[in-house]
């Protein structure tokens, strides 16, 4: 039912509504859209139709799900983290530093609640996001014409992003019973609080299509920090191996949605690919920009004035810094919409500049 299942994002189920065609006319379900609504037609082999290279042809013998242990917690050792202690800044602040002498666990803490947002995110990510769209896919009903076996792969990425979602709430619970340490998180991460507002900024016409965006950029960034971290021999093993299972079972989704813009471009018309091409810095920003709130709230609990907390996380995150991290994770995802025209149009590049991320 509309607006009851999980968030409210568009149509809950509008991946599995057979009324619902999100570029495609029921009296013609070979057709592409545009923002108008007028039909039109990507000619034979235009769009790639004919033609996919499977990235999940050892799937059954590789994924995580299929053949990776149920990552556990056991015996540490004394110098292993819960979390890299490089990609948590607020671990290393001073201030957070001068409370060692009354509080000595607050650095292995500050690590634990980054790792619960971390897992949060990932679950909720997943869930909330990513498989509402790849159902789309699978079932065949956003109405972008795909081959046959990139409709198969869909249910892999779903089995795959399911499990993704599984091993970070169960690895949660571990770590909660293990350390004892709470996180008080958001109920709503920030980042779909934030692709909510956008949502509700954008004409109902590119409302589906500015999901199917989000999912393509939150597939293709790529963040070389975290895959090292899958190797780093001072993070406890459940945590390093979590982490490297999901960095690898993500390579693969990254080629499919590589491939997979390819196809959904191809089949918008001239018009509709300006338009969309417009809101994808913004939805680069939304994933990538750090959940402030979230952050100055942990702070607070360790004994901070509200405004010694935002002056805080006012260090940790200055506009430079975000922005910098922000080209450098999405260098990848960029290419991938300059290589299908989206950045040949003048205003489109502005965009991208006015984002920081050219």
């Amino acid at each position: 039912m509309c607006g009851t299942v999980g968030l409210f994002m568009g149509c809950a189920a509008v991946s599995l509504c057979p009324k619902q065609a999100l570029f495609a006319r029921r009296d013609d379900p070979g057709g592409a859209v545009d923002g108008a609504g007028a039909a039109v037609h990507a000619k034979a082999g235009e769009d790639g139709t004919d033609a996919y290279a499977s990235p999940f042809r050892n799937w059954y013998e590789r994924a995580t799900v299929r053949s990776a242990d149920r990552r556990e917690l056991g015996p540490s050792a004394a110098d292993q983290g819960f979390f890299a202690p490089e990609l948590v800044p607020l671990a290393s602040h001073p201030l957070i530093a001068d409370l060692r002498g009354e509080r000595p666990d607050i650095h292995r803490d500050v690590l634990v609640r980054h790792l619960y947002r971390y897992l949060d995110f990932t679950a909720k990510l997943e869930h909330l996001v990513v498989n509402r769209t790849v159902l789309g896919i699978a079932h065949g009903t956003i109405g972008v014409r795909l081959p046959e076996a990139m409709r198969l792969d869909a249910f892999k990425i779903y089995c795959d992003e399911a499990y993704h979602a599984l091993s970070s709430a169960d690895l949660a619970a571990q770590v909660r019973r293990a350390t004892d340490v709470r996180a008080e998180l958001p109920e709503v991460p920030y980042f779909v609080t934030r692709l909510e507002r956008y949502l509700e900024e954008t004409p109902d016409d590119l409302t589906a299509l500015t999901e199917i965006l989000f999912v393509i950029v939150s597939e293709t960034l790529i963040t070389a920090q975290l895959s090292e971290m899958g190797n780093d021999r001072s993070i406890v093993p459940a945590v390093r191996e979590a982490v490297r299972d999901h960095a690898l079972d993500e390579g693969r989704h990254h080629a499919y949605f590589a491939v997979f813009l390819r196809h959904l471009w191809g089949q918008l018309t001239p018009a509709t690919r300006r338009r969309a091409a417009l809101r994808v810095p913004r939805l680069i920003r939304i994933f990538t920009d750090p959940d402030v709130p979230s952050v100055e709230r942990e702070v607070v609990g360790y004994g901070f004035s509200r405004d010694d907390a935002r002056r805080i996380v006012t260090e940790l995150f200055p506009d430079a810094a975000v922005t910098a991290y922000a080209k450098t994770v999405s260098q990848q995802t960029v290419r991938h919409f300059a290589s299908v025209g989206a950045l040949d149009d003048e205003q489109v590049r502005a965009e991208f500049a006015a984002h920081g991320l050219l």
